[in-house]
Parts: C-alpha cells; sequence; structure tokens
C-alpha cells in the first residue's frame, strides 16, 4: 500500500488548517489506492495520474474553511506510491517525491535577465493610444497574452498589449530575440489582432485541438464593457478572430486559463478579492470542454490558493502580500507555475512593484513553493524598463535549445506618480530544467530514488560536471546493485549537458530493467545533477511536454528528443 511519511502530524496540522471535511478525501484516497503500475488506470481512490498519485473521488477538493495566509500543503508529498511511474517526461528534482534523503544539496536557481532588454518596446502611434486614461503613456507588453511555438509555421509568435488597455498586438520571431511586427490586414498597416478594448488576456496555441479554426483559443477580458466576465475567441492563425463564442461567470479583471494535458482538462485561474485582510487571490474552475467550462455560476468555483506568510513583504508598503496572477503550463512531467505576487500599489514614480515567483505542482491544483526568492524581479533602478510591475506570459516559457526563454512585462513608471508610465516587453533565461538541482563538492555523494517503474530503453540525465564526475548505478527494491549496472561499471560523465546519455561498460541501455520496480543512485563529485528520464529512443525523447513549444518539435510532447 502507499505511504503516508510523519502521517500523524500531516493529518493533524492539515486538519487544523483545512477542516476535516476538506482533507476527508485524501484519507479515503488512502483507504482506496492500490499500488501504482503506472499508466492511466483508475483505482476505487479516484483518477491515477501518470506519475502514480491518485486523487480523491472529489477532485478538485473543497476546502470549506476561511481562507489562511498559512503556505498550501501539499498532500501527494506525504503520500507516496509504493512505485512510481516515470514515463512522461524528465524527472525533475524540484521536491522530494522521486527520492529519497540525501546529503546533496539542493539548490533552486532563478532566471536571469539579459544585457538585450527591453526586446519590444512601444515604436508604433497605435501602441501609445489610451482608452482609460488620458496619460502620456505606451504600452507594447505581454498582460499574460502569450508567446508560443507554432511547429505549423515553425515560428514563434508574440501576443501583448498594444497602447492603453487599447489593442491585442502580434509579433514573430526565429530567435526569440529579435521581433518583427508585421504588417496584417485586421487594421490595415498595423500588427493589431483585436481592436476591443481590454484588460488579461491569455493567447492559448491549442495543439490537442482537432477543429482547425478553434487553434488558438482567445481568453479575453474586455473594457470598456466591463461586464466583470471573461470571454472565449477562436482563431485559426491567431491574427483573425470569431466570437465570443463563450462568457465566463463573474469573475475579476486579472484572470487566466490554461490547459492541464495530464488530466485533459482546461483550468480557469480565476481573481477573487475575499477580505482586506487576505486581498487578491485564486478561485479554481476545470472542465474538458472550453467553452462549457466558462459557465460557472456565482460562488460554484473553489478556494485555490493565495499568498502567504512567506511571502515577503517589502518595508516601505507595510501590507501583506497578495497573490495577483497565476499563469501556469505543463513542462515535461509537471504543472509549472508562475505566481504573480503584490507587495503594494508604489508611488513616487514606481508602478505596483509585482514579482514572479516559481510554483511546481505534480497533481494540478496543490502548488509547491520551495523558492521565495524572486524568480524573475522587478529592478531597483527608477532608470530601468522594470521598474514596476513584472508580470508572466501565457505558455510561461519557451525551450530554446539548452535555454527557457520566459518573457515578462516591465513598467518604467513616471515621476511623482503610481502609473505605469511606458511599458515593454523583457526577456530572462533559465536552464533547460534548471529550476532546482542536486549538488555534490569535492567529496562524493550520492542520491537515491524512491521505486521506479518505466518502459523505455535508455537512461538520459541533465548534468553540470565538466571538472567532476557523475556515476549512475541500478538496485533492485532490496537496494542491492544489478549487475552490469553497477557503479564501478558505470562510465564515468564528465561534461556538461541538458541531455546525455548514461552508460556501463557492458551496456549502453536499461532495457532489461523495463516494467522492473527499481531504484537509480546517482553518485556526484564536484557535479549538478538536474533531471534524468528513461528514453524509448537513443534521441532522448521524454514524452514530456514542452510548455510553449520548441523549434523541431511537432506538437505538444518531446517525441523526438528535440
Amino acid at each position: 500500500m502507499p505511504h503516508f511519511k510523519d502521517r500523524r502530524r500531516f493529518l493533524q496540522k492539515s486538519s487544523a488548517l483545512l477542516g476535516t471535511a476538506a482533507l476527508s478525501p485524501w484519507m479515503r484516497a488512502e483507504e482506496a489506492a492500490t499500488p501504482s503500475s503506472g499508466g492511466n488506470a483508475t483505482s476505487p481512490g479516484g483518477e491515477q495520474l501518470h506519475n502514480g498519485i491518485v486523487l480523491p473521488k472529489e477532485w478538485p477538493p473543497r476546502y470549506t474553511t476561511v481562507p489562511t495566509r498559512e503556505p498550501m500543503m501539499v498532500p501527494y508529498l506525504h503520500y507516496i506510491p509504493d512505485i512510481i511511474p516515470i514515463d512522461v517526461g524528465r524527472q525533475l528534482f524540484i521536491d522530494d517525491y522521486l527520492i529519497e534523503p540525501s546529503r546533496l544539496t539542493r539548490r533552486y536557481h532563478c532566471a536571469k535577465y539579459g544585457s538585450e532588454n527591453p526586446i519590444v518596446v512601444a515604436d508604433k502611434p497605435w501602441e501609445s493610444e489610451a482608452v482609460e486614461k488620458e496619460v502620456p503613456a505606451a504600452r507594447a507588453m505581454p498582460f499574460s497574452d502569450g508567446v508560443w511555438y507554432d511547429p505549423k509555421d515553425r515560428t514563434l509568435k508574440m501576443w501583448y498589449m498594444g497602447g492603453v488597455d487599447r489593442y491585442t498586438c502580434h509579433a514573430t520571431s526565429t530567435d526569440g530575440v529579435h521581433w518583427t511586427k508585421p504588417s496584417l490586414d485586421v487594421v490595415p498597416g498595423t500588427n493589431i489582432v483585436s481592436t476591443f478594448g481590454r484588460d488579461s488576456t491569455v493567447v492559448w496555441l491549442d495543439l490537442f485541438e482537432s477543429n482547425p479554426r478553434q487553434r488558438y483559443k482567445m481568453f479575453a477580458y474586455q473594457r470598456p464593457e466591463n461586464t466583470r466576465q471573461q470571454s472565449l475567441f477562436f482563431s485559426p492563425d491567431g491574427i483573425h478572430w470569431t466570437g465570443p463564442v463563450g462568457k465566463s461567470g463573474p469573475t475579476g479583471d486579472r484572470c487566466t486559463a490554461f490547459y492541464n494535458p495530464f488530466r485533459k482538462v482546461w483550468v480557469y485561474s480565476i481573481k477573487a478579492t475575499t477580505s482586506r485582510l487576505y486581498g487578491r487571490r485564486r478561485w479554481y474552475r476545470e472542465h474538458p470542454d472550453v467553452v462549457e467550462g466558462l459557465k460557472w455560476s456565482m460562488g460554484e468555483p473553489l478556494q485555490w490558493v493565495g499568498a502567504d506568510w512567506l511571502d515577503k513583504p517589502r518595508p516601505e508598503y507595510g501590507v501583506n502580500p497578495e497573490l495577483y496572477n497565476l499563469d501556469a503550463v505543463a513542462y515535461e512531467s509537471i504543472l509549472l507555475g508562475l505566481f504573480a505576487i503584490w507587495t503594494g500599489e508604489g508611488g513616487n514614480g514606481r508602478p505596483k512593484p509585482n514579482q514572479l515567483f516559481v510554483a511546481f505542482s505534480r497533481d494540478g491544483f496543490h502548488w509547491h513553493r520551495p523558492n521565495r526568492e524572486p524568480f524573475i524581479p522587478v529592478s531597483e533602478d527608477p532608470k530601468s524598463w522594470n521598474y514596476g510591475n513584472v508580470q508572466s506570459t501565457g505558455g510561461c516559457c519557451v525551450i530554446m535549445g539548452d535555454r527557457l526563454l520566459f518573457y515578462t512585462s516591465g513598467r518604467q513608471g513616471m515621476p511623482g506618480s503610481k502609473e505605469p508610465g511606458v511599458c515593454a516587453t523583457g526577456l530572462a533565461t533559465l536552464r533547460r530544467d534548471g529550476f532546482a538541482s542536486m549538488d555534490a563538492g569535492r567529496e562524493e555523494e550520492f542520491v537515491t530514488t524512491r521505486l521506479l517503474r518505466f518502459g523505455g530503453q535508455y537512461l538520459f540525465v541533465n548534468v553540470e560536471a565538466p571538472e567532476g564526475e557523475l556515476r549512475v548505478e541500478a538496485l533492485d527494491a532490496e537496494y542491492k546493485p544489478i549487475e552490469p549496472y553497477t557503479r564501478e561499471n558505470s562510465v564515468p560523465i564528465r561534461v556538461d549537458s541538458t541531455r546525455y546519455q548514461v552508460c556501463w561498460k557492458k551496456s549502453t541501455d536499461v532495457a532489461r530493467l523495463s516494467n522492473t520496480p527499481m531504484r537509480f543512485r546517482f553518485h556526484l563529485r564536484n557535479a549538478s545533477l538536474y533531471s534524468f528520464w528513461v528514453s524509448p529512443s537513443e534521441s532522448g525523447a521524454s514524452n514530456g511536454y514542452l510548455a510553449a513549444g520548441s523549434p523541431g518539435a511537432t506538437g505538444p510532447a518531446d517525441t523526438t528528443g528535440v
């Protein structure tokens, strides 16, 4: 049977925070669950996910207590299957779900801005027009919107707010850094693709859609209509839009949506302000049909997540942080979330100093936030393009070779005001899979996985060891080395590579371990390990999801080892 680590303490703390009614589905899941065998089978406890997590029958969970500033409980980190299937995606070291306690040091990493920023600026007349406020400002910035690689056109595409709450505009790129604003026919001679007044908007490239006319989906909060609804539009090319084809129930202005391919549901990330004490938070709604999912009524979306006491306030404002927005996307074997945390209204020339923080989910609902340093921060330089209000994009990041590209908005500010001033688009990058690493110094240490099951043949790693070494061994359920996959037979890895095949002296594959419960033990010296996976091919394809896409990919998942 699956087990809890420190189960009693976990249940006591969870019950105190969430109420017995909220936690009881997880207790029922424990009682009903059976050992994982991989795939998407279900058990009496509920749906079983690709990673072995068994959901309770009542899903999503309904928390019945009042909001709290306690960090969100993450049940699956205490409720771990006896055997974890790893056939979907690269396996990241973001938490302890996959591994046993180790003397290695886990280090979390943040994205870094490049020197070329900002990469898209308001240099067109229509990008300086205002709707609601006659202020000397210009905008060419994503307010979620989206940046995607379209495998059909083999092009990177961006959507962004042009003008102050005015237009949605379009740009294209081949390298992700230099962008072109094409002349389109929606408003002839401009790159405008929608003309209705707008606030928060998400453009989603839906590579699972069978109807070519609905390939692109836009979720928009329209202004000046301001009916406190999200409107849905469809497009075959991201340029010519039809709709609205559906409108949501009551909502706030900074709402977004994303697709969870692990469970094949659309998730609506709904802004809610519960009280002055807790401020902006997120409510949750999911549905397999994108139109039907919008049809919620007052009180139907569920409490989800907010800022907590681990989010640091800014001393100059003296207010509790709030969750301003949440964008998310499937990345490899997990859901990646970008939390925009609000820490004050700004002032004295500075817009709201919102910053982006990273979060991870293995079940699609509960968020693990181990790194409370800004993943993509605001600048503290009043002259900088991102002095205030850094916001994420729909799709979160594009994979470009060995790097992840994160596109953000930034607002320069205006002297003597808290108005946004000139708003532009910037770029921050991170090593592929580089959210967390397991690090070793001069003395060799190791980390051992829990019992795993896979159907692939070739073991790959993302490792940084140009002046160190990585060796890998395979162990059985009793921790006994499996021949010939011993540490002594492991061919030393002394490279810096985001995709490198592990070999042994008498074997280049792990095919004979396929569908057999086993463990990997990674021995490191002067090295950092970011991820591992077992591929069905020597190309290193992970069968994991590629966030907002990657040049060379033909679909939403890595089937080519791109």
